[in-house]
């Protein structure tokens, strides 16, 4: 058997593909003084380096009158650290998800801040994958001035160049959910125009922030410095002209009802809108079903993972929505609940849904969640396929052989999940 030989190759100057510029790239770094490289050459490099990314971004998108843009290093680990990020031109929604545009002089359409950050989480958790050149499903560019024209609902593709037109400029102390931070630059667009969206203060100095944006590889959340990597005193915020509900900076799109709203044998609407909030921001595992009108045991853990995800302790993580919790929730700031067991605790969250859900015949959340974290603990080896929502006796089997690893046997061990079985397996 021959074994291949790989060569390494010399990138052409003038090639615009992407190979040959990461080729030229590397190589302008692979040369420090230190290490026998002259510096003459690495100049040389670094030119051919930037005359190759010029050409790369001519041929993607030449046409677009509004140009490109890059930005700066991330704290994301293994990316490259200037990657380049181009955006597309001014333009309809495309695809699948597209409509008309707005027709000339029509108002702005309105939205509350909830809603923006519903719809810049949707990417976040689809992970969409950055691109100047494809559009989502929903019909809007897969880059960042896409990924902003979505949140805010506009109805067409814009670019760093026409974004602030549909806001209103505030000062950066006054920023609140679903508001933007803006860098254009309008000498040369391709050089670090950027824009992120503002989710929410991680810090009581202000000094970090969670920006959502839609940068190389896909969609992410992450705290980032105010008001970011790098030309952070040209970024300027915005807040969307179309948004309603709550005073101008209260971040509310629904006045606190009153702490007698919430609690045991409470039953309204404000019950209800809780739960969908709590749902929004990482509380669905709490509910077996609903959220409903009448208050549960579900809708106080929620509220008290919610509650507890701000770091917040006794009284203040109690359960029951005071004004902050619920500014928080209609506003789309905060952290978000955690994912079950992520915050490194005993995952005591997940309360047993009760035996019913566990026998032959039953399909549900509950049996697929169980499959799931017996596999995580190494007690799956009877699945042939799966786990998935539907009992079965593979899932008895492995349930079992859990129980019998606690010591127990006999009835404690029949491969059906009680209380303490569920306790264990997600502790």
């Amino acid at each position: 058997m021959t074994v291949p030989v790989f060569e390494e190759y010399e990138p052409a100057i003038d090639c615009a593909c992407a190979g040959c510029a990461l080729r030229r790239r590397s190589a302008a770094r692979a040369l420090p003084v230190r290490r026998g490289g002259r510096p003459a050459a690495r100049r040389a490099l670094v030119l051919a380096t930037a005359a190759g990314v010029v050409l790369s971004c001519g041929a993607a998108g030449a046409a677009a009158a509004a140009g490109h843009h890059g930005h700066a290093p991330h704290a994301d680990g293994g990316a490259d650290p200037e990657p380049a990020t181009p955006q597309g031109e001014k333009g309809p929604l495309r695809g699948v998800g597209a409509s008309g545009p707005p027709s000339a002089g029509s108002a702005v359409r309105t939205t509350t801040r909830a809603e923006i950050m519903d719809r810049a989480r949707r990417w976040v958790a689809a992970k969409v994958p950055y691109s100047m050149g494809k559009y989502w499903s929903d019909g809007y560019r897969q880059d960042c001035s896409g990924y902003v024209s979505m949140a805010w609902n506009l109805g067409t593709n814009e670019w760093t160049g026409s974004l602030a037109a549909y806001g209103t400029r505030i000062a950066r102390a006054d920023l609140e959910p679903g508001d933007i931070l803006l860098f254009h630059n309008p000498a040369d667009p391709s050089e670090g125009s950027h824009v992120t969206i503002f989710g929410g203060w991680t810090d009581s100095a202000r000094t970090h922030y969670i920006a959502y944006e839609q940068a190389r590889p896909r969609t992410r959340k992450q705290s980032t410095p105010m008001a970011y990597w790098n030309n952070s005193s040209r970024y300027v915020a915005y807040r969307y002209k179309g948004v309603t509900g709550g005073s101008p900076g209260s971040g509310s799109s629904t006045a606190f009802p009153g702490a007698g709203r919430f609690g045991p044998g409470t039953a309204n609407e404000y019950v209800t809108e809780l739960g969908k909030l709590l749902v929004q921001r990482g509380g669905k595992r709490f509910y077996a079903v609903g959220p409903g009108p009448v208050w549960s045991a579900a809708d106080q853990r929620a509220t008290r993972a919610f509650q507890r995800a701000q770091g917040w302790q006794g009284k203040e993580a109690d359960g029951i929505p005071g004004p902050h919790t619920w500014r928080l929730l209609t506003g789309g700031g905060g952290r978000d609940i955690p994912a079950a067991g992520a915050d490194g605790s005993p995952n005591t969250a997940v309360a047993f849904p009760g035996r019913g859900y566990f026998k032959p015949g039953q399909s549900n959340s509950h049996v697929d969640r169980l499959g799931k974290q017996l596999v995580k603990k190494g007690y799956g080896k009877h699945y042939v396929s799966g786990p998935d929502p539907r009992w079965t006796e593979a899932d008895r089997r492995n349930v079992e052989a859990f129980q019998r690893a606690q010591g127990w046997r006999g009835g404690e061990a029949d491969g059906y999940p009680g209380p303490e079985t569920w306790r264990r397996l997600f502790a």
